[in-house]
Order: C-alpha cells, then sequence, then structure tokens
C-alpha cells in the first residue's frame, strides 16, 4: 500500500524527496557573498481559503501579514532584508481598489523592514487571491563569524505573547459564524489583542542591528509560525541538544486564558501546536544573559538547552517533563 502525507508527516515527507536528489535540506537559501556575508533568501505562498480568509481580513493588513511571514525568515537568519519580490494571483471576484489596498499593505510593511526595492507581478487566478513572496537578506561578515557553538544551559527566548494568533483566528471564525447565521456583527472588543495578533502581527524590524549594537549572537534563531513545538523539534534537530521548556514561562497575551475557557481549549496547547504567531525564538549563549536582560526586555527566556539524552520536553509547573510533540513530524521521533 502506498504511504499516505498523514503516515509520513510533512517533515519525514520532505526528507524522502530530498534523499531523491543530490541535495540537501536547508532551513533557507543561503549562500556566502563575495565580502563574505551570508545572503539568505525565503519566500511564501498565501492562499485563500487555506491561509486567509477575506470575509473578515482586511486587504491592507493581509499585505502586511505576508511580508511579515519571509521577513521573519530573515531576521531570524540575522539577515538585513534587501529585496523583495512579490507575484498577486487575482481572480475576476477582486476589483482594482482592493488590489490596491493589499499593495499598500505590502509597500507599508517593506519600508518599515528597511527593504532597498520592490518587484511586483500581477496574474489571473481561477481560484481566489493567491500573494506569493520572496525576500532576500544578507547577513554581515563579523555577526557570521562571530557566532557560537550552542551548549547546554544557553537560554531560550521569545519575541513575544505564543498562542494568540491561533485564539484570534478562533475569534474571528467564530464571529464569521454568528453572523452568517445570525445576521449580527459581533462585538470582539475584549479580545482586540488576540484578534490583532492574527491579522496584523508585530514584528521588530531593528532586532538584527540592536544585537549587532550589543555584540549578541544568537547561536541559533527560528522564526516561530507553526507553533513553538515545531521550533523546538528544529532547535533539537539541528543542535544536536536537548531543550527544556517550562509551561509557566511561556508568555500569554491578557485574555487568552478566559478565551479558552469559553472555547474549551488550553492556551498552552495553542501556544504549542497553533499557528501564524510570527515570533523570533533566540538561543542567547548564558554568558550573555545579564546583558540581554537589560537591552531586550520584549523578549522573555522560556527555557534552555539541555544534554542530548534530555529529549525535547515541556515542564509542567508540577515538574512533569512531557516530551514535545510537533504536526509535521514522525509520531515515534525519538526527542
Amino acid at each position: 500500500m502506498a504511504e499516505s502525507f498523514s503516515d509520513l508527516g510533512k517533515v519525514e515527507a520532505i526528507d524522502q524527496l530530498y534523499r531523491l536528489s543530490a541535495y540537501n535540506p536547508v532551513a533557507g537559501l543561503s549562500y556566502t557573498s563575495s565580502k563574505g556575508g551570508r545572503i539568505t533568501t525565503a519566500s511564501r505562498m498565501y492562499l485563500e481559503g487555506i491561509d486567509f480568509n477575506l470575509v473578515y481580513f482586511p486587504m491592507k493588513h493581509l499585505g502586511y501579514k505576508c511580508v511579515v511571514g519571509v521577513t521573519g525568515e530573515l531576521l531570524a537568519a540575522l539577515a538585513a532584508p534587501k529585496l523583495l519580490s512579490v507575484v498577486l494571483g487575482v481572480s475576476a471576484k477582486l476589483d482594482f481598489p482592493q488590489v490596491k489596498e493589499l499593495w499598500m499593505g505590502i509597500t507599508v510593511a517593506a519600508k518599515e523592514f528597511g527593504f532597498e526595492a520592490v518587484n511586483l507581478d500581477l496574474q489571473p487566478s481561477n481560484n481566489g487571491l493567491y500573494v506569493s513572496v520572496s525576500a532576500t537578506g544578507e547577513t554581515s561578515l563579523l555577526t557570521e563569524k562571530r557566532r557560537l557553538a550552542a551548549k547546554s544551559k544557553d537560554l531560550i527566548c521569545v519575541s513575544g505573547a505564543l498562542g494568540a494568533a491561533y485564539l484570534g483566528l478562533q475569534v474571528l471564525e467564530r464571529g464569521a459564524k454568528e453572523f452568517q447565521e445570525k445576521g449580527v456583527q459581533p462585538d470582539m472588543s475584549q479580545y482586540k489583542m488576540l484578534v490583532g495578533s492574527y491579522l496584523r502581527p508585530e514584528l521588530d524590524a531593528s532586532v538584527v542591528s540592536r544585537l549587532e549594537d550589543a555584540e549578541i549572537y544568537p547561536s541559533y534563531a527560528y522564526f516561530v509560525t507553526k507553533g513553538l513545538s515545531d521550533a523546538l523539534k528544529r532547535l533539537s534537530r539541528d543542535s544536536g541538544l536537548g531543550a527544556k521548556v517550562y509551561a509557566d514561562k511561556i508568555p500569554f497575551e491578557g485574555n487568552s486564558f478566559r478565551l479558552g475557557k469559553e472555547l474549551d481549549m488550553d492556551p498552552v496547547s495553542a501556544a504549542m501546536n497553533g499557528g501564524d504567531d510570527n515570533r523570533l525564538l533566540l538561543v542567547i549563549p548564558l554568558l550573555h544573559f545579564e546583558k540581554f536582560r537589560r537591552e531586550f526586555q520584549t523578549f522573555d527566556v522560556i527555557g534552555h538547552l539541555a544534554q542530548k539524552e534530555v529529549g525535547t520536553v515541556l515542564v509542567t509547573p508540577e515538574g512533569v517533563e512531557f516530551p514535545v510533540k510537533a504536526q509535521g513530524w514522525p509520531e515515534d521521533e525519538t526527542n
């Protein structure tokens, strides 16, 4: 019987496809420039009906978020954004003013993140809107040389609340359903921050330059878009070390637990396995802890690296350790 994607999982499926080729898997395409720095590219496609719903997604916010999605990958590579390329697949149901709003969101984000040039192409689409974005950035030679090898006890830090975007999406989906059934616009004001985390994620455009100025060089960095569990799995795989994350150290938006009770959903599970958080996860050498805590107060320390035999675990407030599992990763993979 042929193997299915659900049996393999996304990570194993990609690994098997690579084994059929002469190439090795990489987190993002990169190469060394003539000046010795590192050039990194990131790309992503957003599809209507899968990645966004135009019933409640403002066009300007959508354009902004699409740029955040690729820029975060550059920042995780400690690369300064340089070039942005955008292809819009536009269906007949969209008019030009809507496309202009989308483009405005894209260019606002591009300017905010310091892209030097933006390329745009328009293509017809038979199946709704799609947005394809590709970004290129450069990591300085000094930063590339000064990154230290990761060690046990190095700190795992995140740039903001986790699980908020996924919970915000649930609020929007619930509101859309209520509007369809009752014809009344629902009041979502009490969950404004959660909804905002999904519709217009925030990302510090200056984080790379600030790390360089502070002479703090993370040994590893990841852009958290598929849940914290996925990022931790990648960290353990890439570093060859274990990782401990503490549930009571994970940052949450204020109303996450209130909404969790309404939806019968655990905010910790949303943080571990939800998507679209658009946060940075940095591994900071322990010797830089005091400086990092002083100069990067928006980051939270949520755990640390550990010896490989510890595995990748989530520690409860009672001290119980649970192996981390992530969507797309084989169930029987050892931690």
